[in-house]
């Protein structure tokens, strides 16, 4: 690496254009004069990336260098990584939208956007796997991705922290999967798989996956000795069949494709279920000023609207002597048990100049799938005037997970 003082470049008696000629000059200078083969062979002729600190100091970085751990940067925004293609960017918009924390972003172009609501948080959409990257170099502070991509590139990195591990889509598992028919007709389990003669020093089973970390680690915990690791992304279906490789480790979601490629799943080859998790870097959690508050309530908000997912709320007009009654005939119905129970209470109407109570207005939560039976009961104890409306939240006591990421963070 080598570096060059700026001290003096900017000379306030040059124009703009002598000032950035001085400084190509003096930047071939920089390459021509370094001790390193792969920056003298390049000598500009493909694109370098530059680091400038104002009138201090140019660094030239090879494109192909390996990548370095980035010095935390102060700074006062919390900082939450979105994926920036896809279903599962789709997805995630659609979640944060109906947790009223709809994503703002002013230019589709650009890889920065916000949530209003929450007004010290950029949002920045990156690959799944940039966003796993820099959670760990201190670049993001949360994130909402794949498990899959978690495990993959965090590889048990203990910085790393699920904060919610079920956000309910993306849903699928890496799993191992062979051909149906020839050597492979009667292996059914992964275990049949590795005690098959067959594979030896000189000949191992060939495996292609795009999951270089969770895939070798897997067979290897499944006692398989002999085993020829090839990367590849995309279409790995195609490798067995073109007789590249005799097994893939991938994603599956409904099993079609593999189907559709003559492959199959064998028992004990799921490498792990995965679906959308938040995640967040342990370091800011404890250390960066108000990402643990803004953690706090967006895993209030995710938590009460899955909650509420599939839940209707139910009120009904019934006559009775008292409350007590009502409720008695309510809970004696199956499907009107609620979450902790009916709330019933009193409707009052003027009657002959009278202030009187002779029905009573009940509220229950029931399951979507069971709404029409939840009505038909109801009116089968004298229930009418049903109002039925979709939930958003349902709030309740302080989240399990809350508590459990308090006790990871030693709080």
């Amino acid at each position: 690496m080598e570096t060059m003082t700026m001290k003096g470049l900017f000379n306030p008696t040059l124009t703009p254009q002598q000032q950035m000629r001085r400084l190509r000059q003096d930047c071939q200078g920089v390459i021509k004069s370094s001790t390193s083969p792969y920056v003298e062979r390049r000598q500009f002729r493909r694109p370098a990336k530059y680091a400038i600190a104002c009138c201090s100091t140019v660094t030239a970085i090879a494109r192909d260098a390996a990548p370095m751990a980035t010095a935390q940067v102060e700074r006062s925004v919390v900082r939450l990584g979105l994926p920036s293609k896809g279903r599962m960017a789709e997805e995630t918009l659609n979640l944060l939208k109906s947790c009223q924390l709809t994503v703002r972003q002013l230019n589709p172009r650009q890889y920065t956007a916000d949530i209003p609501l929450l007004p010290n948080l950029e949002i920045w959409f990156q690959r799944p796997k940039d966003i796993v990257r820099k959670l760990q170099s201190g670049d993001l502070d949360l994130g909402i991705v794949g498990y899959d991509t978690v495990s993959e590139y965090g590889q048990d990195n203990e910085d790393l922290v699920i904060v919610h591990d079920a956000l309910e889509y993306g849903a699928c598992r890496l799993a191992l999967a062979i051909p149906k028919e020839g050597i492979f007709e009667n292996i059914n389990s992964i275990d049949e798989l590795s005690r098959m003669t067959k594979w030896t020093a000189e000949r191992p089973l060939r495996v292609v996956t795009g999951f270089t970390y969770l895939g070798p680690k897997f067979l290897k915990e499944k006692g398989l000795k002999h085993v020829a690791i090839t990367t590849a992304d995309g279409a790995l279906e195609s490798y067995p069949a073109m007789g590249t490789a005799d097994a893939i480790v991938d994603l599956v979601s409904s099993g079609t494709t593999l189907r559709e490629n003559n492959l199959k799943e064998v028992e004990g080859g799921t490498v792990l279920q995965s679906q959308a998790v938040f995640v967040a870097s342990k370091r800011s959690l404890s250390s960066r000023e108000g990402v643990l508050e803004i953690t706090h309530e967006m895993l209030e908000r995710l938590e009460a609207h899955l909650s509420a997912t599939g839940e209707i709320m139910v009120t009904a007009n019934m006559r009775g002597n008292s409350a007590e009654e009502v409720a008695e005939r309510v809970l004696s119905q199956t499907s009107l048990s609620g979450l902790q129970g009916p709330t019933v209470s009193p409707v009052y109407c003027l009657r002959d100049g009278k202030v009187k109570v002779d029905y009573y207005a009940i509220n229950i939560v029931v399951p979507q799938k069971t709404l029409y039976k939840s009505i038909q009961q109801l009116r089968s104890i004298g229930g009418s005037g049903v109002l039925v409306s979709k939930l958003t939240y349902i709030f309740d006591e302080e989240t399990p997970r809350w508590r459990k990421l308090l006790f990871q963070l030693g709080m």
